[in-house]
């Protein structure tokens, strides 16, 4: 398994997934590593799984595939790629070529070359399964829907950890996040300024983002905890003691943290841009326009008051066990292990 170099210079969504995802296949047997390209070669591995299509990694499957290797790619395609922008996107790069004797690629080709290059595209949902389809126009044989998966460890999350460190029984709103304006914090942090809700806030802030940081910092209402572990046991026990989990990025594809809350019992009111598929969900999560904040504080206010059993809650997202996930993983693999072997190795670069 590998993505882009500079990746775990941070902790996110994407590191966690990748992380979790060895730890459970090496639990099954699984032979599962993180890579070096730096001092491991890709032939040392039978099959290779490249998460993101950005980043340059379209050069990870394009040399995988000409070292004859079966490749596995989690794309991570956002819902805005649709039919029409791809074919915007197609128009674009042809523009582009011709205007450069073909020496500059836009991001769509870059993109599609990764997807062209696996033998087998692992969507976390529905939703990004069409987004792959519908704007490049790959054959959906291809794709297999594999989910985030979720640790037990939130499923039994208790409060109390987290009613020592805010030092208050009462309620909150809780969004954990990196602190930037994609994650859109400070649109938050307005919009339960307005009914004057308690807001708390972990993740990781950059240098570059402080002066964001600060923006949100000055409203009265917003506790930052700071940037969390994730096998800290405060984590879970933050999402136990909220009244409300909320998630107003710009775009999201399959967030674990949307899931997290879930499995600790806590409501979720999240972006309506995201690839999630929401059956058995619904009942517990409101979807919002992201920088709508009266749109926002009616969510919030909404699910606040809903008589939701947090047993229910936990149940709408027991499916998602790193178990079960590993198993379709292990699949995955083994069947572009047998397609890898029947297809022959594409020169580099094409």
């Amino acid at each position: 398994m590998l993505s882009s170099p500079m990746l775990f210079q941070t902790q996110g969504g994407l590191q966690i997934q990748i992380l979790e995802s060895v730890s459970a296949l090496q639990q099954r047997g699984v032979d599962a590593q993180l890579i070096n390209p730096n001092v491991q070669h890709l032939t040392e591995f039978d099959v290779i799984h490249v998460f993101s299509v950005i980043n340059g990694n379209q050069r990870i499957a394009e040399h995988a595939k000409a070292f004859g290797l079966p490749v596995v790619t989690s794309p991570l395609i956002r819902s805005h790629w649709n039919r029409s922008l791809g074919a915007k996107a197609r128009l674009l790069e042809r523009a582009v070529g011709r205007l450069t004797r073909w020496s500059i690629k836009t991001e769509y080709r870059e993109i599609d070359s990764c997807l062209q290059h696996s033998d087998i595209l692992i969507a976390l949902g529905e939703t990004e399964k069409a987004s792959i389809v519908d704007a490049f126009l790959i054959e959906p044989e291809k794709i297999r829907v594999v989910p985030n998966g979720i640790p037990d460890r939130f499923f039994c999350a208790d409060p109390t950890a987290a009613r020592v460190c805010l030092r208050s029984d009462e309620g909150f709103v809780l969004n954990i996040a990196s602190i930037n304006p994609h994650k859109n914090q400070l649109t938050l942090a307005r919009a339960t300024a307005r009914a004057k809700r308690r807001l708390v806030l972990a993740g990781e802030c950059l240098l570059s983002e402080q002066s964001y940081l600060e923006q949100i910092l000055a409203f009265p209402h917003v506790t930052y905890v700071g940037k969390l572990r994730y096998d800290d046991p405060l984590l879970p026990s933050l999402y136990a003691a909220a009244d409300v989990f909320c998630l107003p990025s710009q775009s999201e594809v399959m967030p674990l943290a949307t899931l997290e809350s879930l499995a600790a019992g806590t409501p979720v009111v999240t972006t309506r841009h995201h690839c999630m598929n929401l059956s058995g969900m619904r009942d517990f999560i409101e979807e919002v326009e992201p920088n709508n904040e009266m749109a926002i504080l009616d969510s919030i206010e909404l699910i606040s008051n809903r008589d939701i059993d947090h047993m229910d809650c936990q149940t709408s997202v027991k499916r998602y066990s790193w178990n079960s996930v590993a198993q379709m993983l292990h699949e995955a693999y083994t069947e572009a292990l047998d397609l890898g072997n029947s297809s022959q190795s594409t020169p580099l670069g094409e």
